[in-house]
């Protein structure tokens, strides 16, 4: 009786591994996002001074400067969570209690204020002159959002069965959060820039 139902067991798994979660449609909806928000980023910071780089509605708020530079630093983060789960390895069992990947949307793109944590803040907040330019920390982005680009434009791997820790969310949904991320701050941006002192209005 053991025996047939740790074969049962057995034939399960397997055929949960061979049925694709992660389809053609996510893919294009991954990179069409990534490829959006990049290309938005890009625009919306292209030939700036460095005055309008470096405007701060307050002393507290952020400059153009420190929201992409903020940005850069989640990319990276997000990039080696993104590695640790892939070599991880896929867990399928973690399939059936994934939150929907509207619940990720919806919390980035919520109007509430969200408090970031101390190791993503700009360096502005920690050195007093920072450590990049506004042209350097774009720079910066494009470089890993562009790999992230590439990595999904040419991968074979079912991302919908590789979890971060403690099952926070598949790898898919590390991508979605890197463009619902960025779409939070380039509204930032705007308003930023929409501001009557701002610089060249």
């Amino acid at each position: 009786k053991f025996i047939m139902n740790g074969i049962i067991c057995l034939l399960l798994s397997v055929n949960l591994l061979s049925q694709k979660l992660w389809t053609e449609a996510d893919r294009k909806y991954l990179l069409d996002n990534l490829k959006r928000t990049r290309d938005s980023l890009t625009r919306e910071t292209q030939n700036l001074s460095e005055q309008q780089w470096n405007f701060k509605e307050s002393p507290d708020r952020w400059s153009i400067n420190e929201v992409v530079e903020h940005l850069a630093i989640w990319e990276l983060l997000l990039d080696r969570e993104v590695s640790q789960a892939l070599v991880a390895g896929s867990q399928t069992e973690l399939t059936k209690n994934a939150r929907p990947d509207t619940a990720i949307i919806n919390f980035l793109m919520e109007d509430k204020p969200h408090i970031t944590t101390e190791y993503t803040k700009p360096f502005t907040f920690t050195v007093p002159m920072g450590l990049n330019s506004g042209k350097n920390n774009l720079a910066w982005f494009l470089k890993m959002r562009n790999e992230s680009v590439a990595y999904l434009d040419s991968t074979a791997q079912d991302l919908r069965y590789y979890f971060l820790r403690a099952g926070r969310g598949n790898v898919h949904q590390v991508f979605i959060t890197i463009f619902a991320h960025t779409d939070r701050h380039l509204r930032q941006i705007r308003n930023l820039k929409a501001n009557a002192k701002y610089p060249g209005r």
